[in-house]
C-alpha cells in the first residue's frame, strides 16, 4: 500500500519520522511530504522517502516574519501541486494543515484522506478557527485522535460523527534513545549530584511553567532537588526567571536530537504540568527513556497514568503539584516503579510497531482492503 504522510510546515518531525519508519516496517511504501525544518537536522529517513515539497523558497530565519510571509505566499500553489502528486498514493494522511480556512478547499480529492488531530480543538481559537477546523474534520474520510477523551471532545464539542473518529495512541519516541552522535550534558549540569526534576520543551503559556514554579517555591529554600527548565521560549520568561528560586536552572534554546538523551537520562523525574492538552511529545520522549513522569490529570495523560507510567496532579493546582513533587523527590522507590512501567508501556501499546498496525488497519478499511470498523479500539 502506498501512503503519503503530509506535514507541510514540518511541525512535528519526530512524530512524522517515527510513524513513517514504522509504516515502512509494516510493509507500506511511504512518502513523507513536508518542508525544510529550519531549527536543526531531522532524523534520517528509515525505509521511507522524504520530499521537501512545500515552501522550498521560503527564506528568512526560523520563526521570522519574512519566513512566515514567504510560506503564506507559497501555500496555495504548493498545496495545488501536491494535490496532483497525491494521485500516486493510495491514502493521504495529513498530520497538520497550515491555513485551515483555505486548506479545506485545497485538499486532494482523488484519494482517501486521513487527518490526525494532534490538537483536537484550538486551545485559544482565533475568530473563525473553530468552524474552519470543524469543516476540515467533516471534509476528510477519517480523523485520528490519540485518546478516547479526544474522540469524545470531537463528538460533543465539534459534532463530528463518532464513527469517523479513530483512537490510535501516540507512540514513545524510541528513536531518540539511539541517536548515533548523542552529546553529553554541559559540564555545569553534569556536575549536579542531587535529584533533578526536568521540565522540557517549548515554553508556552498553556504548559503551566508558572504553575510549576509556584509549586516549586512551596517546597521551601532547600527542596532536595534542582528543577531544570529546558527548551525554546515562545513567551516572555523574564518575570518568571526573576522570581525563580536558586534551585531552578534555565536552559533556554532549541534542543537538537543529539542533546535530548542526556537530559532525559539524567532526570530523576520529568514533569508535564500543562493546563490543557490532549497528548504531549515530551511525555512520549520521557516514556521512551523510562524517565519517571508527573503529569497533569487531563486529556490522554490519564491513559499513561492508568498504565502506572506516570503520577498525576490536577492541572493549574500548585498546592497539589507541590505535594506530588515533594513525595516523588523523596521516594526513589516510587520513581523506579513508575520508570519501569514507562519502559513496559513504551515497548508495548505505545510502541510504534503496534501503532503502525492500527494505522494500517484503518488504511485497509478506507481503501476497501479490510473489514469496516476493524481499526476501532
Amino acid at each position: 500500500m502506498r501512503i503519503d504522510v503530509v506535514d507541510p510546515s514540518a511541525y512535528t518531525p519526530p512524530y512524522d519520522h517515527a510513524l513513517c519508519a514504522a509504516l515502512a516496517r509494516a510493509g507500506a511504501t511511504v512518502r513523507l511530504q513536508t518542508s525544510h525544518f529550519p531549527y536543526a537536522p531531522v532524523p534520517a529517513a528509515e525505509g521511507y522517502e522524504r520530499h521537501e515539497r512545500f515552501y522550498r523558497h521560503a527564506g528568512g530565519g526560523a520563526g521570522s516574519r519574512r519566513r512566515f510571509a514567504a510560506k503564506a505566499l507559497a501555500h496555495v500553489p504548493d498545496m495545488l501541486r501536491y494535490g496532483r502528486a497525491a494521485a500516486a498514493a493510495d491514502v493521504v494522511h495529513f498530520q497538520w494543515l497550515t491555513i485551515q480556512p483555505l486548506d479545506v478547499h485545497l485538499l486532494p480529492r482523488s484519494r482517501p484522506l486521513v487527518l490526525t488531530a494532534h490538537d483536537v480543538l484550538p486551545r485559544e481559537p482565533r475568530r473563525g478557527q473553530l468552524s474552519a477546523q470543524r469543516r476540515l474534520y467533516e471534509r476528510v474520510d477519517a480523523v485520528v485522535v490519540h485518546s478516547e477523551h479526544g474522540r469524545q471532545r470531537l463528538a460533543h464539542e465539534a459534532g463530528i460523527a463518532p464513527e469517523k473518529v479513530h483512537v490510535i495512541p501516540h507512540g514513545a519516541f524510541e528513536h531518540l534513545t539511539r541517536v548515533s552522535d548523542e552529546r553529553p550534558l554541559p559540564a555545569a549540569l553534569a556536575a549536579v549530584r542531587g535529584p533533578v526534576v526536568l521540565f522540557f520543551g517549548l515554553l508556552r503559556p498553556y504548559k503551566g511553567v508558572d504553575v510549576l514554579l509556584d509549586a516549586w517555591r512551596r517546597l521551601g529554600p532547600e527542596p532536595g532537588a534542582e528543577l531544570w527548565i529546558v527548551g525554546r521560549a515562545r513567551m516572555d520568561t523574564s518575570a518568571l526567571r526573576a522570581a525563580a528560586p536558586l534551585s531552578v536552572r534555565w536552559i533556554e534554546g532549541f534542543v537538537r536530537d543529539e542533546q535530548v538523551a542526556a537530559y532525559f537520562r539524567r532526570a530523576d523525574l520529568a514533569v508535564v504540568p500543562y493546563r490543557q492538552a490532549e497528548q504531549s511529545g515530551v511525555l512520549f520522549t520521557a516514556l521512551a527513556f523510562g524517565t519517571p513522569l508527573l503529569v497533569s490529570s487531563l486529556g490522554g495523560f490519564a491513559d499513561i497514568a492508568a498504565a502506572g507510567a506516570a503520577a498525576q496532579a490536577p492541572p493549574g493546582d500548585p498546592v497539589a503539584l507541590a505535594s506530588a513533587l515533594q513525595r516523588l523527590i523523596a521516594d526513589a522507590g516510587e520513581r523506579e516503579r513508575i520508570g519501569a512501567a514507562a519502559r513496559r508501556a513504551a515497548a508495548g501499546p505505545y510502541s510504534w510497531d503496534a501503532i503502525a498496525a492500527l494505522h494500517m488497519k484503518l488504511y485497509e478499511t478506507l481503501t476497501g482492503r479490510g473489514r469496516a470498523g476493524e481499526c476501532a479500539p
